[in-house]
C-alpha cells in the first residue's frame, strides 16, 4: 500500500481533488483536520488533557467540548493556543500510524491519502512514501475564497502570508498538480500519475 500525503495552499482546490480519490473504493482518503476535530468529541484519547489545557469554561452542559468557546479561547490565548497544537499535532500523527498500518494488514486499499495543510511543518515527508502539491495561481485563489467563503482580499492576504512559499512546497513534492483550470484536467492528471504505481 502507498501512503501519499497531499497538500497545497489555501484556495488551491483541494477538497475537489479529496472528493474525486474518494470515489475509488481502493483508495482510503482522510484529511488531518478532521482526525484533529475527533479528538476534540468527549471520550477521545486526549480529550481529558485538552480540557486541562483549555480549562472548564470549555465546556458545554453536556459535557462536550463547546466549539464557540473552545474557539474563543484558543483565539484570545496565544499560550493556550500553542498547548493545543502541541498535543494534537502528535495525536493526529500517533493516529495516521495506527490507521496506517491497520489498513496494510486489511489489505483493502492501494493507496492511503492524507491531505494536510501542515504536511511539510509536521514532518509527514518522513512516513509518506511520497508528497503531492495541489497548486494553483494566486489570483485563481483568490477569486475561489472571494466566491465560496467570502473573503476579502486583506484576510487572503494574511493567510497566505502564514502558509509556505510556493518553493517549499516544490521541494518536498513529488508530484504538482495545477489546479488552476478546469477540474477535469487535475483528474486527468491524478489517473496519469497513479497508473505508474504498482498496484
Amino acid at each position: 500500500m502507498y501512503f501519499i500525503g497531499i497538500t497545497g495552499g489555501v484556495g488551491a482546490g483541494k477538497s475537489e481533488i479529496l472528493r474525486y480519490l474518494k470515489q475509488n473504493p481502493r483508495f482510503l482518503v482522510e484529511e488531518a483536520d478532521e482526525i484533529a476535530r475527533s479528538f476534540y468529541i468527549k471520550g477521545s484519547r486526549i480529550f481529558d488533557r485538552l480540557i486541562s489545557i483549555l480549562g472548564r469554561e470549555a465546556l458545554a452542559p453536556d459535557g462536550s467540548l463547546d466549539k464557540k468557546k473552545t474557539a474563543e479561547i484558543i483565539f484570545n490565548d496565544e499560550a493556550k493556543k500553542t498547548a493545543v497544537n502541541k498535543l494534537i499535532h502528535p495525536a493526529v500523527l500517533e493516529y495516521v500510524k495506527e490507521k496506517k498500518e491497520e489498513a496494510e494488514l486489511t489489505g483493502k486499499y492501494d493507496i492511503y491519502f492524507l491531505e494536510a495543510a501542515l504536511l511539510i511543518e509536521c514532518g509527514y515527508d518522513k512516513i509518506c512514501d511520497e508528497l503531492w502539491y495541489i497548486y494553483a495561481e494566486p489570483k485563481v485563489r483568490r477569486e475561489r475564497l472571494k466566491k465560496s467563503r467570502g473573503y476579502p482580499d486583506e484576510k487572503t492576504d494574511s493567510i497566505m502570508r502564514n502558509q509556505l512559499p510556493d518553493g517549499e512546497y516544490r521541494k518536498y513534492c513529488a508530484h504538482i498538480i495545477d489546479n488552476s483550470g478546469g477540474l477535469e484536467d487535475s483528474f486527468r492528471e491524478i489517473d496519469r500519475i497513479i497508473s505508474g504505481y504498482s498496484c
